[in-house]
């Protein structure tokens, strides 16, 4: 048993548990995070890498969700403009959906409801006149545009229970929760490490962030009631070869009333999402279906001149949406607001139904206040919030601190110092640190990933499997050959540190 008296144990390694870990950690409790499998490894990587008020939530009339989510963009451009910054999207007007007016009227709210000071507001465009029209149907004659943000997800994760554990909390992944018990003020957890023993943690007050697991480890770790239950929506993207020129992203309504997203990725690629599929099963299960694809490519030849077919598809993946359950028979339709439950009868335990990844850190803030009377000497939020670890850019300006690297190393290739400098922000300095010459950097994999890059994240990000470092911390994966992803997944089993 270990004897350490924990304040908070958080359960999940998700962006909803990472978020209240850090900001318990930040409060002066003492936190301790477990994940069962790798940071962000279930629905935080699998999103559509937004940070957005959600236009089609207006319909909804989730007006307070939305101006939420508004209000956070800035926030997070400012904490980490290394992993989040602005994105334009293009809406082609269809004739044969929303009016006109209605889209004018829910973008005249959007940019008002959330308060803007960097991102621009909307406006029309002809879209035969601009190079936005471009790639699409000349049959689409008018458009929109107005201003959200991209993020990389998994990162954005990682980054945050990295500063969990530089304000003093711990945080181990492959960690799995085996049973709980109340003993009198407190809560005894039984765990299991990585290599198979167990042990018993000790902790004041237990959150439960578990996402699609959620209601799993209420009634079956705690074996607790739960008048809350979650629906599970399976969103599954599709990667194809870059469908247009820019950085714009484009938008496009359906007939059903969904919409999906065509967004630039990864320098050559366009990521396409999402659906809304009820899900029942093991969420890790969870994969993008024939049919779902397509679904994406059909929508997508509705408005682009030269769409792309399913023979296209480069990579395609799938995460099940925990969402509050409100009883909507529509998965578009349900909630994408959270709900958290405190129960407080003997030792209090926390538990987060649903969640948006943009609004993460107001659910951290609201956990915070609900766990604040159980915790008298807790300290309260920083305003403005600290930047995440590699955020601190002078004046949040990331093209700015690309130019002061450039020189510093100019043995490296500038693409690669660019993905660098985006996943890693100042941190770079530290992964490239007593390093003069490409060869300094070890052996390379392919696609601009090596050695030294992969020790940094087993030491300082919980790396340990080939899919953490490959498709979640670096995203090499989609731009590596199967045969090199195979012999990197061999060099790494065999070379553990």
């Amino acid at each position: 048993m270990d004897n350490t008296l924990y304040d908070v144990l958080v359960v999940g390694g998700g962006i909803n548990g990472c978020g209240i870990a850090n900001h318990a950690s930040q409060a002066g409790l003492k936190v301790m995070l477990i994940e069962a499998a790798d940071l962000a490894g279930a629905t935080s990587s699998a999103s559509s890498k937004l940070i957005h008020g959600g236009l089609r939530y207006l319909e909804q009339r989730e007006f307070r969700l939305v101006r939420k989510a508004l209000g956070e963009r800035e926030v997070l451009l400012k904490m980490a403009p290394h992993l989040v910054w602005p994105l334009k999207f293009v809406l082609p007007h269809h004739d044969g959906l929303r009016p006109g007016w209605l889209i004018r009227l829910g973008l005249f709210l959007y940019d008002h409801l959330g308060g803007r000071e960097v991102l621009p507001g909307s406006y029309g465009l002809r879209l035969r006149r601009h190079p936005f029209g471009e790639p699409l149907q000349r049959a689409f004659r008018r458009g929109f545009v107005y201003a959200d943000c991209w993020v990389d997800d998994a990162r954005l994760v990682v980054a945050n229970a990295q500063q969990c554990r530089e304000q003093g909390g711990e945080v181990r992944t492959h960690t799995r929760m085996l049973s709980a018990r109340r003993t009198g003020p407190h809560w005894e957890v039984d765990i299991e490490n990585p290599d198979g023993s167990t042990a018993t943690l000790t902790a004041r007050a237990l959150v439960n962030a578990a996402g699609p697991w959620v209601e799993r480890v209420l009634k079956q770790g705690l074996r607790l009631g739960a008048r809350d239950s979650v629906k599970m929506v399976k969103g599954s993207h599709i990667v194809v070869p870059a469908l247009h020129d820019g950085s714009q992203a484009y938008i496009l309504q359906h007939r059903d009333g969904r919409i999906a997203f065509v967004l630039p990725y990864e320098q050559g690629y366009s990521l396409i999402g999402t659906t809304d599929v009820v899900f029942e099963g093991d969420p890790r299960s969870a994969s993008c279906s024939d049919e779902e694809v397509a679904y994406l490519c059909a929508l997508v030849g509705e408005y682009f001149a030269k769409p792309p077919t399913p023979a296209d598809v480069l990579w395609r993946y799938a995460g099940v949406r925990p969402l509050y359950d409100d009883q909507s028979d529509d998965p578009s339709a349900v909630t994408r607001d959270h709900v958290l439950r405190l129960d407080r009868d003997g030792a209090p335990v926390l538990s987060v139904f649903g969640g948006k990844l943009t609004t993460y850190r107001q659910l951290a803030l609201e956990a915070m206040d609900l766990l604040r009377p159980s915790f008298a000497a807790m300290r309260e939020p920083l305003v403005p919030p600290k930047p995440l670890p590699g955020g601190d850019l002078p004046h949040a300006d990331f093209d700015a601190f690309l130019a002061q690297l450039a020189p510093r190393y100019a043995w490296l290739d500038p693409a690669l110092l660019r993905r660098l400098a985006r996943q890693y922000g100042s941190r770079v300095e530290t992964l490239l640190n007593g390093y003069q010459q490409l060869s300094d950097l070890g052996r390379h994999f392919g696609a601009g990933l090596y050695e030294a890059e992969v020790r940094y994240l087993q030491r300082e990000e919980w790396a340990r499997d080939a899919d953490d470092i490959l498709w979640r911390r670096t995203k090499r994966g989609l731009h590596m050959s199967a045969a090199q992803r195979a012999e990197f997944a061999a060099w790494l089993q065999g070379s553990q540190p």
